[in-house]
């Protein structure tokens, strides 16, 4: 898609932006450029952490308050929020 572009197109483009905007006003549009990215940068990571922290709180919730769980006498655990697919009704034993 980009095979066309070689280096004279860029030197080209680069004299035309420079011709446009100016020597003095490039270094300060750079520079808000890169404030901009560093901002956007530190504001995705903060979202990531955020994600992250969610996961953890979940995974935390559903490990330590499991209500509706049960032991039967030989020691396996039966989840009594999944149906029943054993044909029986009545208590669980």
């Amino acid at each position: 898609m980009l095979s066309g572009i070689g280096a004279p197109e860029i030197i080209i483009v680069a004299l035309i932006i420079l011709l446009l905007f100016g020597f003095k006003k490039l270094p300060d549009a750079a520079r808000s450029i890169g404030k901009s990215a560093r901002v956007f940068k530190s504001e995705v990571n903060e979202m990531k952490e955020e994600d992250r922290q969610r996961e953890e709180a979940k995974k935390s919730r559903e490990t330590s308050t499991n209500p509706t769980s049960t032991t039967t006498t030989d020691g396996n655990a039966i989840d009594e929020a999944k149906p029943r697919t054993d044909d029986q009704s009545g208590p669980v034993a």
